[in-house]
C-alpha cells in the first residue's frame, strides 16, 4: 500500500446507508480509513454495519454513531479529513410533509453544519453532497404526452433534464434539499471549499433495502418476490433513469479526480435515456424476469409527482469523461442477487410493513 493510501482519510455522512455502505467498501479496498457516521435510524443499516465490519480489506473502518444535527460531532468527525461525502438525510417526500421541522433540521441544518466543518479545517477537504432530481419541482416546463405505456417528451430533441432547469421546490422535502444545494455551491464561490453537487435521480443495486419512497426498483422487485402487493400512484406512466450504484460510485471518482476543474459546479447524475422507464414497463419486466405476476392495485397520483424525469448527463460525460456502464437488466440482476443472499433480513422487514407495503416512483 502506498503512503497516499495509507494515510487517505474519508468521512462518509450516512455512511451505513445503501450508498454509503457501497462507497465505504469500495474505499476500503482501496486502502482509505473511513469514518463512516451514521444514526442508524434507518432498516438495514445495522445489517449494513455488521457486513462492513466482516469484509477482509487493506482500509481501515471507524464507525461513529451520530446525527449530522450535531455540529460539535461533525467538527471532531471532519477533522484531518481528506475527503467528505455527505449523503446522510431524510429521504422521503411523504415524511417531509408529515414533519417539515426535522426534514429542515436534518437536511438543510444537517448540511450547513457539514460545511462548516469542512471550511474550518486548514486544509479543505474534497466534499461531494447528494442531492436530487426533486430540486425541479413538477416540471411543468417539460411537457409530455401519454404513449402505451408511459409518458413522453413532445419534444423529439429532448435528451433529458439539464441544469440549467429553473429550481422549483415542490414538497418540504425538495426545499430542504434544494436549500442544501445552493449552500454547498455557494460555499465553494464564497469560502474556495472543494464542492460538487450531484442532482440524483433513481439509484440502485446490492445494499438497497428498499421502501415506498426510497428504493423504488428494489421494493417492487422484492414486493413481487414476496407475493406481496404493490400500489401504483397515479397511472403508471411515470418515467424514471435508473442508474446502478456502482456508476454512481465512478461518478463520484471522476468528480474527485477532477476537482481542479470542476470546484463549485452542480451536476444532473442518473443512467440517462438509455436506462429510462415508466412504472408499468419495470413491472412489467419484473413479471416476466420473476416468472411471477405483480399483483397491483392503484391510488391517486402524488402532488408534485414528476410525469417524466431523465437526467442529461452530457455535462458531467464532458467535463470528466464519466460514462454509466450498467444496464437496467444489470441492475435487476444485482438487485436479485442481494435478496436472494439475504432472504432473510429483507424478508423479515417486508413482513414487518405489511400493511405499508405501497410503491410509486421515487
Amino acid at each position: 500500500m502506498s503512503k497516499t493510501e495509507k494515510d487517505r482519510t474519508v468521512l462518509i455522512t450516512g455512511g451505513a446507508g445503501f450508498i454509503g455502505s457501497n462507497l465505504t467498501r469500495k474505499l476500503l479496498l482501496e486502502g482509505a480509513t473511513v469514518r463512516v457516521l451514521d444514526n442508524c435510524s434507518r432498516v438495514g443499516v445495522l445489517h449494513n454495519v455488521q457486513w462492513l465490519q466482516e469484509l477482509d480489506t487493506p482500509g481501515t473502518l471507524e464507525l461513529i454513531r451520530g446525527d449530522v444535527r450535531d455540529a460539535a460531532l461533525l467538527r471532531s468527525a471532519v477533522e484531518g479529513t481528506a475527503e467528505v461525502y455527505h449523503l446522510a438525510a431524510q429521504v422521503a417526500v411523504t415524511t417531509s410533509v408529515e414533519d417539515p421541522e426535522t426534514d429542515f433540521h436534518t437536511n438543510a441544518a444537517g448540511t450547513l453544519n457539514v460545511l462548516e466543518a469542512v471550511r474550518r479545517q486548514p486544509v479543505k477537504p474534497f466534499l461531494l453532497y447528494t442531492s436530487t432530481n426533486k430540486v425541479y419541482g413538477s416540471l411543468d416546463g417539460v411537457p409530455v404526452r401519454r404513449a402505451a405505456t408511459r409518458y413522453e417528451s413532445v419534444d423529439r430533441t429532448f435528451n433529458g433534464v439539464h441544469e440549467g432547469e429553473p429550481l422549483d421546490f415542490h414538497s418540504p422535502y425538495g426545499c430542504s434539499k434544494g436549500a442544501a444545494d445552493q449552500y454547498v455551491r455557494d460555499y465553494a464561490r464564497i469560502f474556495g471549499v472543494p464542492t460538487v453537487v450531484f442532482r440524483m435521480s433513481c439509484i440502485a443495486g446490492p445494499r438497497q433495502f428498499g421502501n415506498e419512497d426510497q428504493g423504488w426498483v428494489a421494493h417492487f422487485l422484492y414486493s413481487v418476490l414476496a407475493g406481496k402487493p404493490v400500489t401504483v400512484y397515479g397511472d403508471g406512466l411515470q418515467v424514471r433513469d435508473i442508474l446502478h450504484v456502482q456508476d454512481l460510485l465512478n461518478a463520484m471518482e471522476a468528480a474527485r479526480t477532477h476537482i481542479r476543474g470542476i470546484q463549485g459546479e452542480v451536476y444532473n447524475v442518473g443512467g440517462g435515456l438509455e436506462r429510462s422507464v415508466s412504472v408499468q414497463e419495470m413491472l412489467a419486466t419484473i413479471g416476466k424476469r420473476t416468472g411471477i405476476a405483480p399483483k397491483l392495485t392503484y391510488g391517486e397520483t402524488r402532488p408534485g409527482d414528476q410525469p417524466l424525469y431523465i437526467s442529461d448527463t452530457a455535462r458531467l460525460q464532458g467535463d470528466t469523461g464519466w460514462r454509466a456502464r450498467y444496464s437496467v437488466d444489470d441492475i435487476l440482476s444485482s438487485i436479485q442477487t442481494f435478496w436472494k443472499e439475504n432472504q432473510e433480513v429483507i424478508g423479515g422487514r417486508l413482513k414487518a410493513l405489511e400493511p405499508l407495503l405501497v410503491g410509486s416512483a421515487a
